[in-house]
């Protein structure tokens, strides 16, 4: 009985009112996009973490690279900049 009165209810607001929003469809419960065959396939097998943790590694990689590299080019100035004082002071 009460299930009734509350499907009544939702069935008398018109569609229309109050402003549509982004979320509507998931309110709304409609059935969201199917996924793509690809996506299925990731996340059916928990393969998703893969593709995760291989992206993280790149990123990682990535960042250990560009971190030596600063390192080794702070050395060089560093060292030009002791070459430069060092020859300008023996003249």
């Amino acid at each position: 009985m009460n299930l009734r009165l509350i499907q009544d209810a939702q069935q008398a607001v018109p569609q229309d009112a109050g402003a549509a929003t982004a979320y509507d469809s998931v309110w709304a419960q409609q059935p969201a996009a199917a996924q793509s065959g690809m996506e299925a396939v990731f996340l059916a097998n928990d393969k998703i973490y893969v593709v995760l943790v291989v992206v993280l590694l790149i990123w990682a990689g990535i960042a250990f690279f560009l971190l030596r590299t600063d390192r080794k080019i702070s050395n060089l100035e560093r060292s030009i900049a002791d070459d430069i004082h060092g020859s300008g002071n023996a003249e």
